[in-house]
Order: C-alpha cells, then sequence, then structure tokens
C-alpha cells in the first residue's frame, strides 16, 4: 500500500464542515475510551467488535454524529484501537507506559475514508468526500495501483492535505551488478564507498534563529487571542517547511541509491540509544538516519533490491579522526562485511566527490561522475 500526499483547497464553507467532522470524530473518540475505561473499572473487558457495535447507539445519543459518513466513525474506532495495542506492544518491550490520554479540542487531526466515501476527478482536480463535498485538489503526480481510501489531514499550519492509499504491485529494476556500503555521520550526512560525500544539511541549524523568534513571539501573546493564533500558524508553517526540505532530501537520496544499487550495505545503529548522549542527540535527530534508512529499505523492497544491516563494531577501528578519508573506508569495511562477492580494499588516495544537499534535491548528485577515490590502509 502506497501513499500519496497531496494538497486540498476546501473553500471556507467546507472548512467549517470539515473542522465539524473532526470535532465529532473527537468526541466519538473520548466518547468510546471513556466506556473502556468504565468498563475495566467495572471488571467488565470490551472488545473492539464492542465498541463497533457502540458507533450504532451513540448515533441515536448523539444525532450530530449522523452528519459524519459512517465509514470514517468506524475508522475513529480503529484508531483508538491501533492506539491501545501500539502502548500493549511498547510495554511488552519493557517500555514505561501510561493510559491512553482524552483529545482535547484542535487535537483531532484526520478523517479517514477507508474503502468508500470518497471519488477522484481527475479530469477537474476535484476530490469528492461522502457528506462534505468536492473540494479542488493539487494532484501534482501520478497515483499508480487501485485507489483503495483518502484520508484528510489538517496540518496545525491550518494547510489541508489529503493522502491517497493505493495498492499497486511492485516493479523490480533491472539489476546494476552493483554494491555499495554507507558511513553516515554528523560531520557529512553520509559516505559511501564509491567516494561520494555527501553534506549535511543541517536543516534544523539552519532555522533554528528563525524558529526562536518566532517562539518568543508566541509566548509574548495574550492567551487564546487572534494574535496568539497568528504567531502559532506562523511557527507551525516554520517547522512544516523545516519536514518538507527533510523529507524532500530524503526521499531523493533514498531513491538514487535504490535505483543504481542491487544492494546497500548500511550500519545497523541503535539511534534510540545514541541519542541519549546529550551533546549530539540534537545533531543526530537532524541528520534523520533513521528515516533515511527506513526510506531506503521500503523502496528497496518494492524495487527488488536489498538493504543490508551490519553490526557496526570495529568499522572506524584504527583511523584517525583527522583523516579526510576515515568515513570513506569505513564505508568500505562496511560494504565488506555483508560478504555480497569478494572483499576489496581501496589501494591509492584521490580526493572524495563531495556532493551538497542543493545537488542532492535539484537531482545534480545523478549527474556529477568520478571515479571512486582509492586509500591505502596501511
Amino acid at each position: 500500500m502506497l501513499g500519496y500526499k497531496f494538497r486540498i483547497y476546501p473553500s471556507k464553507t467546507v472548512q467549517a464542515t470539515l473542522q465539524e467532522h473532526l470535532e465529532l470524530c473527537r468526541w466519538l473518540y473520548n466518547r468510546l475510551l471513556f466506556e473502556l475505561n468504565k468498563a475495566k473499572e467495572e471488571g467488565r473487558k470490551l472488545k473492539q467488535t464492542d465498541t463497533q457495535a457502540l458507533i450504532v447507539k451513540l448515533k441515536q445519543e448523539n444525532l450530530e454524529l449522523r452528519k459524519v459518513y459512517s465509514k470514517v466513525l468506524q475508522m475513529v474506532n480503529y484508531q483508538l484501537w491501533s492506539n491501545i495495542k501500539a502502548l500493549a506492544k511498547l510495554k511488552k518491550n519493557g517500555k514505561k507506559v501510561g493510559k491512553l490520554r482524552y483529545k482535547g479540542k484542535g487535537w483531532f487531526k484526520t478523517l479517514n475514508f477507508n474503502q468508500s466515501g470518497f471519488n477522484i476527478d481527475f479530469e477537474n482536480n476535484k476530490l469528492i468526500l461522502s457528506k462534505i463535498g468536492s473540494i479542488p485538489i493539487k494532484l501534482h503526480r501520478p497515483i499508480n495501483g487501485e485507489i483503495k481510501g483518502v484520508i484528510v489531514k489538517k496540518e496545525r499550519s491550518g494547510k489541508w492535505y489529503a493522502i491517497v492509499q493505493a495498492e499497486d504491485e511492485p516493479k523490480p529494476l533491472p539489476p546494476t551488478g552493483k554494491v555499495v556500503g554507507i558511513d553516515v555521520g554528523i560531520r557529512h550526512f553520509l559516505t559511501d564507498s564509491d567516494g561520494r560525500q555527501i553534506e549535511n544539511p543541517e536543516f534544523y541549524k539552519r532555522t533554528l534563529s528563525k524558529i526562536k523568534k518566532l517562539q518568543k513571539d508566541l509566548s509574548r501573546k495574550q492567551k487564546d487571542s487572534k494574535n496568539r493564533e497568528k504567531a502559532r500558524i506562523k511557527l507551525a508553517k516554520a517547522y512544516e517547511k523545516l519536514v518538507n526540505q527533510r523529507n524532500d532530501f530524503l526521499h531523493k537520496l533514498s531513491r538514487f541509491y535504490v535505483d543504481n544499487y542491487d544492494a546497500v550495505v548500511v550500519e545497523d545503529l541503535q539511534i534510540g540509544n545514541m541519542v541519549k548522549n546529550h551533546n549530539l542527540a540534537q545533531k543526530i535527530l537532524d541528520a534523520s538516519w533513521g528515516k533515511f534508512i527506513q526510506m531506503l529499505s521500503y523502496k528497496a523492497e518494492r524495487a527488488g533490491r536489498r538493504v543490508v544491516k551490519v553490526n557496526p563494531r570495529g568499522t572506524s577501528e584504527g583511523l584517525r579522526m583527522d583523516d579526510p578519508l576515515r568515513d570513506y573506508i569505513s564505508a568500505f569495511r562496511i560494504k565488506n562485511k555483508a560478504g555480497l562477492g569478494r572483499p576489496s580494499e581501496p589501494v591509492e588516495r584521490r580526493p572524495l566527490l563531495r556532493i551538497t544537499s542543493h545537488e542532492v534535491v535539484t537531482g545534480q548528485v545523478f549527474s556529477r561522475k568520478q571515479e571512486a577515490p582509492c586509500v591505502s590502509e596501511g
């Protein structure tokens, strides 16, 4: 199942309807959670089918619920139980978890039209939703496969999006006969065994001063005032732009490696443990190594490629921190650890091919070529 995210532009009237439906879904979520907690206190155990059946009775109690498409209400129940299962899994893994919280006003952000209640008019670029109406949609890319659902989401910035879920068969890419090792880092986002070194874009660091200023402006505004809401939206838009820039960079870079290599070898990093180092936590989170590897993995799976994770132990052993080719040698060792083909070693020094984040985003990383640097480890 693939998700395609498109911007939608509801009119003020439709926005009011969407907001009303979100609040009704929030009310339903909280009421179902209340019934679960009440049953637990009374020694009763409710199942997902029990709360599903309860929706019919609640529609008689609260007639406003009938304004919302029935499948959307059912998916509220599904979301509640998904959250319950996620907490149970964390608890099973030894994590300390609390109880599910009731959702406050404005915290319910999605309407899930699963299987039915939606239609996309591709000719006129319209998204048609049951009990809501027609909404202009910017279809900036084709949708492959059979459309199974649409999730309407309101971002904290006030923008509205439609996430179109489509079921599509994987399309394996032709083999390239190439394997690459990747060493991620803080000084450079990554260095690969073919001699490319991608700069760390540091998106958060670059926008930190702006975000701090907007946070300061927000803190000075009177609570519940219109000016505070305007300041909140400005801050939300800054964070949204930051996330979009980072995701664009990660998508394009992961696509490059999946398109050009049969196998990509990476270190099996325990990022959750690494961020416990408070001196490096922000830099590690800003780099988003985990998200990059996640993108590599699902794209590789669909393309018939492989992402191989190896133990990071020893990949930097004996290398000086000031050696400009340290990360490149580590990438070579990472590649060799996978045991894919005959081990190889660099033999002489040449400069790395340094690539900026701008070149990644604009696609220039695809056209720049250079022989891989070779170094002697002796």
